[in-house]
């Protein structure tokens, strides 16, 4: 099924619109970690080196963040870029300092990805991978143990485009180990800090197309066979990179949150954001419908009890990662993206309202169950 709205269908959602935008204009100086944290949650945004460069975007984070997950600058090749003996730690470092200073906690993202290899890690064998998996684990879990509250220790598992048996995610570290590297990192992530709470975190499951059921099915597959073997799996990760202009279904997803939350008992969504290109130019309605989506999905979502976090992908929109595409023509306008709560000038949009309406539903509406973990 297409998700392009016809002109009927988009005054339709707009129509619904005040729905969403009506908290934000309602109450403007709310702030939305403690409304989060009202509804069990811990609300956050990933952060990069712009936190420290901007004063104004840092106030943003002070005031309605209470969690924080590195960006790019805890990943294998922004940290490892030159050779296998330099390490990159400043921008990393800088950024847990930060989290530690202000009371955040912290999520480092992400230990163990198959994409973005540097040309040094390719060149190397297999027996030569294997002991840089391991090194890689023990050196950056054990240089923060004690720091960081949560590891995405692997990142996107799976990928069905590149055709590898089970839907596995192609590149270094499946070709070095198969797909036992995922037990293999959490085990080593474990001895490294036996405290940090273990995440595998996954995208696109929120589809409801065949990439999104190919990924979900291997998930399920995944998670069963993790605890079968005893890996220590604390939590799963679902990002929530939201395409409108694909195939979804809100409440098919809750149900495989529901399914998986009950084996694993922590779920967080930590990529949060919207992506507009679909949408018309005008900028009011294209804001309304980036609210509209956020509060459908989190409707449903936050409906699911183990549930514990929900965290924006940057919080303003020229930071947002669709910035950098529109820039460089790889969406289908170059129009400026709107993707976040926040825009370029730090004012609260309708996807705001969206946000707090979702976490005051959910604050109203207490889920019965165990709530340990929540502020982790």
């Amino acid at each position: 099924m297409s998700m392009r709205l016809s002109r009927r269908k988009t005054l339709g959602l707009l129509a619904a619109a005040p729905l969403a935008m009506s908290p934000a204009a309602a109450r403007p100086l709310a702030a939305l970690g403690p409304a989060a944290a009202r509804a069990g949650l811990i609300y956050g945004a990933s952060a990069s080196r712009a936190l420290f460069d901007d004063a104004a975007y840092r106030t943003l984070y002070l005031r309605h963040c209470r969690a924080i997950t590195s960006d790019v600058d805890l990943k294998f090749d922004w940290l490892r870029p030159h050779g296998p003996a330099r390490w990159e730690w400043g921008p990393a470092d800088r950024l847990v300092a930060f989290a530690e200073r202000t009371g955040m906690a912290f999520r480092g993202h992400a230990l163990i990805w198959n994409e973005n290899p540097p040309g040094w890690l390719k060149r190397l064998s297999l027996a030569e991978i294997r002991r840089v998996f391991d090194e890689h684990i023990d050196t950056v879990v054990g240089r923060y143990a004690g720091r960081v509250a949560v590891w995405d220790v692997v990142n996107e598992p799976f990928w069905p485009g590149h055709g590898r048996p089970g839907g596995y995610r192609d590149g270094p570290w499946l070709a070095a180990f198969g797909p036992s590297y995922v037990a293999r990192a959490l085990k080593r992530a474990r001895a490294a800090d036996p405290k940090a709470v273990l995440a595998v975190n996954e995208a696109h499951c929120e589809r409801d197309d065949a990439v999104g059921r190919a990924i979900r099915k291997g998930m399920r597959r995944l998670v069963d066979g993790l605890l079968e073997a005893g890996a220590p799996l604390d939590a799963l990760g679902f990002q929530g990179h939201l395409q409108p202009q694909l195939p979804y279904d809100d409440a098919r997803f809750a149900g495989f949150l529901h399914e998986l939350g009950a084996k694993v008992g922590r779920l967080d969504i930590t990529e949060l954001d919207v992506n507009d290109e679909s949408f018309p130019d005008d900028v009011k309605r294209r804001d309304a419908l980036v609210a509209r989506r956020y509060r459908d999905f989190l409707t449903h979502v936050l409906r699911v009890k183990q549930v514990r976090a929900v965290i924006n992908w940057q919080l303003a929109d020229h930071y947002s990662w669709y910035a950098g595409l529109a820039r460089n023509g790889e969406l289908r306008t170059r129009r400026p993206p709107r993707p976040l709560p926040f825009d370029a000038a730090y004012q609260p949009k309708p996807a705001f309202g969206a946000l707090l309406a979702a976490f005051e539903a959910r604050s109203r509406k207490p889920e019965p169950g165990n709530r340990k973990g929540a502020n982790r």
